[in-house]
């Protein structure tokens, strides 16, 4: 195994399941080894693997509140703590695929223009064929390099990252000061920021974590609440780079895609969820109006 100590591994956790488990016998396991596996726990008496991972080197909990969680800020108490090179940002649900997570996400960071990679999302093997068709809308196979030059040609795309899974150079998130506070989009608003400067975004597709959802229309529906308020909330990053035109590319993509299949009765649930995706998006952005008054 190759041992390192420039990269560490922040993961956020609230009521972590099995899954969390597996991600952590995963990331022990990688042939690029972490130095230290940070966790901020939001509730202590709501985590229940402290016994099984206390016993584990290199891996240490930090309990906050509820009241003190915050998308941006909490990840940016994890930074704080670590003292490597790189630190990668995970989510409590994204499981790597296999033992070469981390070194395909430091790959790109050979290029000191290279700010943030992100890994390929690949759907869990009982997800849903419109959530499978999801997961490679957003998250095909093929690295890329996004810079200031792609915004004609990609839009918002230009700064799509996600903090599921996403490795950061640390002297540069020190130098923006972290992520800003906010409950939804800090990996791309972060983004906007680091491509601004000059830097790029990399998408590592070799560099895979197993990790999708099944929302109901009503978590879709207040997902997309939280989404549209943060955009509204930031118009310097957002005003110019609207996220309707991707909606409509996904709309017919993954009608088309259901035909194809031969899964034409999957189209009105699928409808359904653009119809709670889209009012929770416009309400978002009211509301975050709202509050700028």
């Amino acid at each position: 195994m190759e041992k390192t100590t420039s990269v560490d591994i922040v993961i956020l956790t609230y009521k972590p399941d099995d899954r969390f488990l597996r991600l952590i016998q995963m990331l022990k396991k990688q042939t690029l080894s972490p130095g230290r596996i940070i966790i901020i726990n939001t509730e202590k008496s709501l985590f229940s693997f402290s016994d099984k991972l206390e016993k584990l080197s290199g891996v240490e909990i930090h309990n906050i509140s509820e009241k003190e969680f915050n998308h941006g800020e909490s990840r940016n108490l994890g930074a704080a703590l670590s003292e490597a090179e790189f630190i990668i940002f995970m989510t409590q649900d994204a499981v790597p695929l296999d033992t070469g997570l981390t070194r395909e996400l430091l790959k790109p960071m050979e290029n000191p223009l290279v700010a943030v990679s992100y890994a390929r999302q690949l759907p869990a093997k009982d997800a849903g064929e419109i959530e499978r068709y999801n997961r490679n809308f957003n998250y095909p196979d093929g690295d890329r390099l996004k810079t200031g030059s792609d915004f004609k040609e990609l839009g918002i795309k230009t700064i799509f990252c996600s903090d599921v899974c996403a490795c950061y150079r640390a002297s540069l998130f020190d130098d923006i000061g972290g992520f800003v506070k906010t409950d939804f989009n800090e990996d791309m608003i972060y983004g906007y920021q680091v491509i601004k400067k000059g830097y790029g975004i990399y998408y590592a597709s070799k560099a895979k974590v197993i990790h999708s959802h099944e929302y109901t229309f009503s978590q879709q529906f207040r997902r997309n609440i939280a989404l549209g308020a943060s955009q509204g909330l930031h118009p310097e990053v957002f005003k110019d780079l609207k996220s309707e035109g991707e909606g409509k590319k996904l709309v017919k993509g993954c009608i088309s895609h259901l035909i194809k299949r031969r899964k034409p009765w999957l189209i009105p649930v699928f409808i359904l969820h653009c119809g709670a995706r889209y009012s929770g998006f416009l309400i978002g952005k009211l509301f975050s109006k709202i509050q700028s008054v």
